[in-house]
């Protein structure tokens, strides 16, 4: 069984939902959605390349039969592919993934090239225009950077065009890693406000134990990610499959909290992404755990990086977490790391549970002298906090 870190209820059968008797959200439905109007679709390499690491011309031609028939019944929508150091590494004569940053961003700039030539060659002789556009982190932690993403990638929907997006790993300063484009998916999800994202992979789905275990059986839906269920798959045990499954839990975590609905399936399953659309049961659903907020609050929660965790009584809390209100100094007991004021923060409980994360008023120093005190000091303002 999928381990869970609270009491388990089992309804229909390949259903998993967390209890939680003081869950502030709106119950999500289980029902999968059909016919979504914008759709984010996330390849991996696994998906895109064959065994000799070069993109694989027929696997991408049968996934653009599908993306072009979805376009042609009016979805938009907007690609996150994997696969260009793999296609790099090919077309250098390189046999191993490179260990050192520069050869890794080298192999990058050779591997995009060529992925972006075969969707071009593919989606645009039979459909619309496709667009290229690579992000890197600062494009989604600065605000400024962030909205310029969502503008153009909303304009490049309107327009008709499929953005085929993925990480700049030519000019990435961080150590690139496998499954990272997960958390770009999910991000972009985020940025696009879509209805669905399904992350095409080399597994089915979220198996209730690993796929090669006897009696092992596919969960077609799991209403809740939780840390447990997280922590299994960092570990690489119980309902994980295999092929990066705790990068992908993690994609549908701020999906699903972004109010938009995942779905897990396998990419080589002919049809699948039109079987996932029309609603069926296909790899394993997500629902989203609350209705969408606002695209600020959404940046908030999860572009910037928490320079920090400020640490708060019960009564706190509840507050923010249930109540809607303001952080405020009467109901904080730690200040933890180096933060200036308009950081992102995260907010803690008692025990040490995630509560919310929002940017702050305060510079660490001043906001540890003024801790417990009352008079209402606002440390986060309820626009500026957002409820995970």
């Amino acid at each position: 069984m999928v381990a869970l870190d609270r009491p388990a209820e089992r309804g229909a059968a390949g259903v998993t939902k967390a209890v939680d008797a003081e869950a502030p959200l709106p119950a999500a439905s289980a029902r999968r959605p059909a016919e979504a109007k914008r759709v984010v679709v996330k390849l991996g390499t696994s998906s895109l390349t064959s065994d000799d690491g070069m993109p694989d011309r027929q696997r991408l031609q049968r996934i653009t039969e599908q993306v072009l028939s979805l376009h042609r019944k009016g979805v938009q929508i907007v690609i996150v592919s994997s696969g260009a150091i793999a296609a790099g590494m090919s077309a250098l004569g390189l046999e191993r993934r490179p260990a050192d940053m520069p050869t890794l961003q080298a192999t990058a700039a050779v591997g995009q090239r060529r992925l972006m030539d075969l969707w071009a060659d593919l989606l645009e002789g039979e459909g619309p225009p496709v667009a290229q556009v690579l992000l890197t982190q600062h494009d989604i932690v600065q605000r400024s950077h962030y909205v310029n993403a969502r503008n153009t990638l909303e304009r490049l929907l309107e327009l008709g065009a499929i953005p085929i997006v993925n990480e700049n790993d030519t000019v990435a300063v961080e150590e690139i890693r496998y499954g990272d484009n997960d958390r770009i998916a999910a991000l972009v999800a985020n940025i696009v406000r879509a209805d669905l994202l399904v992350l095409l992979s080399d597994v089915e789905g979220v198996f209730t134990s690993h796929p090669s275990t006897p009696g092992a059986s596919l969960l077609t839906t799991v209403e809740e990610i939780t840390p447990d269920l997280l922590r299994s798959a960092a570990r690489g045990r119980s309902a994980l499959g295999s092929g990066g499954m705790a990068s992908k839990l993690e994609a549908v975590r701020i999906a699903s909290l972004s109010g938009v609905a995942v779905v897990i399936a396998f990419g080589d399953r002919p049809g699948a992404l039109i079987d996932v659309w029309q609603g069926q049961d296909v790899g394993t659903y997500f629902p989203a755990s609350r209705p969408r907020q606002a695209a600020r609050k959404l940046w908030i929660a999860w572009a910037p990086t928490a320079r920090g965790r400020i640490v708060v009584d019960e009564g706190a809390r509840r507050a923010v977490s249930h109540g809607n209100k303001s952080l405020l100094a009467a109901g904080v007991r730690a200040v933890e790391g180096s933060f200036k004021a308009g950081d992102a923060v995260e907010v803690v409980g008692p025990e040490g549970e995630l509560v919310a994360k929002g940017l702050v008023a305060f510079d660490s120093d001043l906001l540890a002298e003024i801790i417990g005190t009352k008079g209402g000091r606002e440390v986060i303002h309820r626009d500026q906090l957002v409820v995970l």
